[in-house]
């Protein structure tokens, strides 16, 4: 059995991992869940498994990997599709996972991103951080974002990846992709000399140290457009993950320069769509206005940070994990038990559901993510969602009253 005959099967059934490991058949990750290749494919030996990594390693991928035991790379297959592979030793003997990457970007509209993803990506400076758990879908968005700049602005887009996963073509802007491995040591020093080569925007694949976060505060405050990924569940973890790898005597610093550099941030969440063919993200959205500015510089209000994300929803167009949730199952694109299953607070969830179900049809006659309720936070009084006015007005209310 060779590789690409494995990674062929796999892209036909639309699988997004695929592991091999010594003794076992390969095994895809189709829709979040583990399944065979085949019952009948043979189970894989270690020798197999050696044999096609060394046959894909470059020998600077194979040098580094007799050193560390373990390489992450770039592999494309022609007609078929990119794979971001890692390889690795367990146990004495080789192993692979890698992630089916496809040679077409998805629009933000194919995503089913919120609209305001869109504003994000048309702005001149500052921080933009996209996060979420491995394998939540940072990458695809990303990528979708930087393809919308690139068919809408003239710039120039430079990226730092480990690997490079999505192939993006110049259109309106020009693109540099650099590797790490290849051609670059690693992010930081990457980081550092992209500010001396012209970028309107870069994106730094993780923001993995102290140097990297530092430098790139560095660029967005000397006026470039950073975008950068954290393995954070939302936004209010993410500000405490910044400011916490730093040393104590520069944490105020730091968050000075977080609330005046930070744009937004995305989080992300996939949930098995209802029909479960495929799976759809849930987006928490925060944009950084006055108010989040204050909570992120003063460490007692971020904890604050989803109160005040909740309440932008009007007016800034950011969303909860919770109200973007409510949206999805209100739209019927996920099922009640999964949508809960996601959820910040399952049983405040289950209450803003149920107040859903009760005000269809009696006081408004419509549905979309500005008029979902508002998902609670300890300490905060419960608030029902906005009442549209119109014909379903009941006949004992004034229907001119904006309460």
């Amino acid at each position: 059995m060779e590789l690409n005959e494995i990674l062929s099967k796999a892209v036909h059934v639309g699988a997004s991992d695929i592991h091999l490991k010594h003794g076992v058949m390969p095994v895809f990750r189709v829709h979040g869940r583990l399944v065979p290749m085949d019952k009948q494919a043979p189970r894989l030996t270690g020798e197999q498994i050696e044999r096609m990594s060394r046959s894909i390693m470059s020998p600077t991928h194979q040098n580094k990997f007799n050193e560390t035991h373990e390489v992450d790379m770039g592999y494309g297959v022609p007609g078929l599709g990119r794979f971001r592979i890692n390889i690795f030793q367990q146990r004495g003997s080789v192993g692979m996972v890698i992630r089916s990457i496809p040679f077409q970007i998805r629009t933000i509209e194919d995503l089913e991103l919120p609209p305001v993803i869109k504003k994000i990506t048309a702005y001149e400076r500052g921080l933009v951080l996209v996060t979420g758990m491995t394998g939540s879908g940072k990458s695809t968005t990303l990528a979708s974002m930087l393809d919308f700049i690139n068919s809408h602005r003239n710039c120039h887009i430079l990226t730092i990846e480990d690997p490079i996963e999505y192939l993006i073509k110049d259109r309106k802007s020009i693109i540099n992709q650099r590797e790490l491995g290849l051609d670059t040591p690693n992010f930081s020093l990457a980081l550092r000399q992209s500010l001396r080569q012209d970028p309107d925007i870069i994106f730094v694949g993780e923001m993995r140290d102290v140097e990297t976060i530092r430098t790139a505060l560095l660029a967005a405050e000397t006026g470039h457009l950073v975008f950068s990924t954290l393995h954070t569940t939302d936004a209010t973890e993410t500000v405490n993950r910044i400011v916490s790898v730093f040393d104590p005597h520069e944490q105020m610093q730091i968050r000075y320069q977080l609330a005046a550099n930070l744009k937004a941030v995305i989080s992300q969440r996939l949930v098995p769509k209802a029909e479960k063919k495929g799976q759809i993200p849930a987006v928490e959205v925060m944009i950084v206005n006055a108010r989040i500015k204050d909570m992120i510089v003063t460490p007692a209000k971020t904890r604050e940070i989803p109160l005040a994300i909740q309440d932008g929803v009007h007016t800034l167009e950011s969303q909860t994990f919770d109200q973007s949730l409510l949206s999805l199952l209100y739209r019927k694109l996920i099922s009640f038990d999964e949508a809960k299953a996601t959820s910040t607070n399952p049983e405040e969830f289950e209450l803003q559901w149920r107040g859903v179900q009760t005000m269809e049809g009696k006081k408004w006659d419509k549905f979309d993510k500005t008029s979902i309720p508002i998902p609670t936070i300890p300490g905060v009084e419960l608030q029902t969602m906005p009442r549209i006015k119109g014909e379903n007005t009941p006949p004992d209310e004034d229907p001119d009253d904006d309460n």
